[in-house]
């Protein structure tokens, strides 16, 4: 437990200044890896101005740059290996230089990682070469660094998906267990429950994708318990597996009526209880993530974030934490819109999403609020460290470069106000204060992040 002085640290992921330089002839190295994470890009790129401008774009994403004035100086250096590679590759009419640039990369420098293409060229040809070649991605330039960040994300993503989370409700201590442990060699996580009446806080707090249950507990029929779950809008469409040593059709169809979505007679071999709860949690997350994700972004949506902060101050609540929640808001996003079209504002969303998601915490709940705000719950963080750190990623925003689809290049700054638990101790007390701070925000002339004061 943490005391309720103490705050968990958190420390937004390093975005180091450019150092002076940059692509002109010695390999130029950045800060450390922040939070022990393998960000590592190299920038092969003999253009020392365009090198520099566009290692400073990819940092404040939270990556870390080393740039090399060409191949062979990577070749003369001794360095870790990379997450990405991005080269600017030169295609004359005819010329092999993207497959040799590949073979130099891979086996010459013994670099496994995929390598990125940046050209002033894009017809077929060139493009046509780039895969050829082994390419993952071509980009043409003026770059837009929103769409590569996307593709560095997707490229380097280590993240496993997050293991299955199933809820075993038998009253049978035994049998329980070893279905649980069946479905934990398969690398699930399970949380058993042998009293059908004590189901509710295991199911609130645990989140389970799936529930197993026992059709015919004594003391709670399956079906009951299952109807009972029904009636809760929440658990509405949380999937519900009927275990039982009934082989009568009737009787499981029955049971598949009031609430269930499958039947397994027992005994049942390991093989198939593994593949049938597996084919149905991967539904029910798919599902789950469509109703709790905003489409643009995939960011918890409005709903999903307000249910997020009254979960995460119940558990401040017990653990006596602090927790601060902050709001943002895009300044002048109207004018965005309204100059550049609103798939352009669409990109400008998208890229503060991305910078959210790269420079805080993974324990850390961003979502969009609606339009052009977001919301950002941080557990563990007082108000003066959360306004701290929304400052760095406001800082490094108003320098990231957007582009519209004509071609025209703006930056773009954001306001934001901050709360904290428990000088507000409710979800909605919390996220007023924060918004009344955020309106504080830009009355000041926008651009900045302010604290609320509990005293107001």
């Amino acid at each position: 437990m943490v005391p309720a002085d103490a705050e968990i640290e958190h420390t937004a992921m390093a975005s180091p200044a450019n150092d002076p330089g940059a692509g002109s002839g010695q390999a130029e190295s950045s800060a450390p890896l922040a939070q022990g994470e393998s960000r590592l890009v190299f920038l092969i790129e003999r253009d020392a101005t365009l090198a520099q401008d566009l290692a400073a774009q990819i940092r404040h994403f939270g990556y870390v740059v080393q740039t090399f004035g060409n191949l062979a100086l990577l070749k003369q250096s001794a360095y870790s290996q990379p997450s990405a590679v991005i080269v600017d590759i030169v295609f004359p009419a005819g010329s092999p230089a993207g497959v040799e640039a590949i073979q130099e990369i891979r086996h010459v420098c013994q670099i496994q990682a995929p390598v990125l293409f940046i050209s002033g060229r894009g017809d077929l040809t060139a493009r046509l070469e780039a895969v050829r070649a082994g390419a993952d991605a071509y980009f043409t330039k003026p770059i837009s660094v929103s769409e590569l960040i996307d593709t560095l994300d997707a490229l380097t993503a280590r993240t496993m998906p997050e293991p299955y989370r199933i809820l075993v409700v038998e009253e049978d201590t035994a049998s329980a267990r070893q279905h649980a442990l069946i479905l934990e060699k398969a690398g699930m996580m399970t949380r058993v429950v042998n009293n059908p009446r004590l189901v509710m806080d295991p199911l609130i707090e645990f989140g389970p994708d799936l529930i197993v249950m026992d059709a015919h507990m004594p003391e709670c029929a399956g079906v009951e318990l299952a109807a009972v779950i029904r009636q809760q809008k929440d658990y509405v469409s949380i999937p519900i597996v009927y275990l039982s040593t009934d082989a009568s059709l009737e009787r499981q169809l029955a049971a598949l009526r009031q609430s269930g979505d499958d039947f397994l007679t027992e005994p049942i071999q390991s093989n198939y209880l593994v593949s049938s709860v597996t084919s149905r949690a991967q539904r029910s997350r798919v599902l789950r993530s469509l109703m709790l994700r905003d489409g643009l972004t995939g960011l918890f949506n409005h709903t999903a974030t307000a249910d997020q902060l009254g979960i995460e101050i119940a558990r401040a609540r017990r653990q006596h934490w602090s927790l601060s929640f902050a709001m943002i808001d895009i300044d002048h996003f109207k004018m965005v819109n309204d100059t550049y079209g609103h798939g352009t504002g669409d990109r400008v969303l998208k890229s503060l999403a991305q910078l959210f998601q790269q420079r805080l915490r993974k324990t850390d709940i961003v979502g969009r609020y609606g339009g052009e705000e977001f919301a950002i719950i941080l557990p563990g963080t007082e108000a003066h460290n959360a306004r701290r750190v929304m400052d760095e990623i406001r800082t490094d925003f108003a320098e990231v470069r957007q582009q519209s689809s004509e071609g025209a290049v703006f930056c773009v700054t954001f306001s934001g106000g901050v709360a904290s638990f428990p000088d507000y101790v409710s979800a909605s007390s919390l996220a007023e204060a924060a918004d009344k701070a955020l309106y504080q925000a830009k009355r000041e002339g926008r651009n900045r992040v302010v604290v609320a004061n509990k005293t107001d």
